[in-house]
């Protein structure tokens, strides 16, 4: 499929003669999830040929935008979109066949008061446990005992899963009361505030599903 897009795009290239050797190594380069960043370049290039807000530009990006949209292109997501995406808790996306994905049991959940709350994070230091840099979450009414998540994961890679049971369910952090846990089951203390660091909590997923288990732990208790 990469190499239909390719060959696409270069005959684009080639008919609207509006595309530079730096456009052409571009297009060699860049790498599948940053098929938009092909789709913008491409329009600058044209820009630069026709001008902007010109009848010919317009028909022209008009031409790219459905041609790229033929092959599935256009409509590429952005890298930003790839964070923040609350997601229900589908366990057939854990299925065999399935992935990149992480199966996660949760145990030793203490009553079934409150919601679980299960993110995943790129297993990096600018974006473990940091605001806003979450890629998946799944919130589910929790249940005493054990609970299942599937959480999947934008592609094979390094990732670290963090789970919270928000007791009193009011989307606040009670140290006294709430449990916390996380990958690989890192000690969690006041020392450390709840925050290991990533490289404790770093599991490796490849393109199916890993299981994994982690187990809950209440401050409080």
């Amino acid at each position: 499929m990469r190499d239909v897009w390719k060959f696409s795009l270069y005959s684009l290239c080639d008919s609207y003669k509006s595309c530079n050797l730096e456009f052409y190594l571009k297009i060699a380069a860049v790498p599948d999830w940053r098929l938009r960043t092909v789709q913008f370049n491409m329009e600058k290039a044209m820009k630069r040929s026709f001008g902007n807000g010109t009848a010919e530009f317009s028909r022209r990006a008009a031409g790219v935008a459905l041609a790229l949209g033929a092959i599935g292109l256009a409509t590429a997501a952005p890298a930003a979109a790839q964070y923040r995406q609350k997601i229900s808790n589908d366990l057939s996306n854990c299925y065999a066949g399935s992935g990149p994905a992480v199966m996660v049991t949760v145990d030793n959940i203490k009553s079934s008061d409150g919601k679980l709350r299960v993110q995943s994070y790129r297993a990096i230091s600018g974006e473990w446990l940091k605001k806003g840099k979450w890629l998946n979450r799944i919130e589910a009414p929790a249940r005493q005992g054990t609970m299942t998540f599937c959480v999947p994961v934008p592609a094979a890679g390094s990732y670290g899963i963090a789970v919270r049971h928000d007791t009193n369910g009011n989307n606040s952090t009670d140290i006294s009361k709430d449990g916390g846990a996380m990958s690989n089951n890192p000690s969690i203390n006041i020392f450390n505030l709840g925050k290991p660091g990533y490289k404790k909590t770093a599991i490796s997923i490849g393109n199916s599903v890993k299981s994994i288990r982690i187990r809950m732990r209440y401050m409080g208790s």
